[in-house]
């Protein structure tokens, strides 16, 4: 069989500690986590009066395509896990999930192109990344993850490291961690 490699972004302000210890475990059960970046602390992007969110990364293999693992495995976490849409996208949440890189493909995945532009846009979604597939070539920009988060460098000052937040938990023990 073979199997598809996803590379997510994570990020929650709402109980954030918590719902990002319940989504990997979730995420563990439905499909075989392969790696977990450090977590950060970042401020809210757009709607600033809210609470900062913490972000991490995870790699997975799953035999869903792209689109299976978005509708049957993320967006059914995030509902679990309380997450309701609002009109603007920047609100708070419980939990988001997104597929940022799926293979090495290019493509549409209902509105989100994949790979998802906020790799060159966003530290938190790049830097993450960076840590945990640092030779991953992006399929569009031809640089390497590390490439793109050297670019983030300045906004690493806005971002602050939480090493304690997924330490010594069960799930985390038995998966490989990136040093930040």
């Amino acid at each position: 069989m073979t199997y598809n490699i996803a590379y997510l972004s994570l990020g929650s302000n709402i109980e954030p500690v918590k719902n990002l210890h319940a989504a990997l475990e979730l995420l563990a059960a439905k499909t075989r986590l392969v790696a977990v970046s450090s977590v950060w602390e970042t401020a809210p992007v757009g709607l600033t009066e809210q609470p900062n969110f913490l972000n991490t990364a995870a790699i997975v293999e799953t035999d869903l395509t792209a689109e299976q693992l978005k509708q049957n495995v993320l967006a059914a976490i995030e509902q679990q896990l309380g997450r309701v849409r609002q009109a603007d996208k920047n609100a708070p949440r419980p939990i988001d999930l997104d597929i940022i890189l799926f293979n090495r493909e290019i493509f549409q995945l209902g509105q989100r192109h994949i790979p998802d532009p906020e790799i060159a846009e966003r530290a938190f979604v790049a830097i993450p990344l960076a840590e945990i597939a640092p030779d991953y070539v992006h399929p569009e920009l031809g640089q390497t993850l590390a490439e793109i988060a050297q670019g983030f460098e300045l906004d690493k000052t806005r971002m602050h490291l939480r090493p304690h937040v997924l330490a010594d938990t069960p799930l985390m023990m038995k998966i490989p961690r990136a040093k930040a």
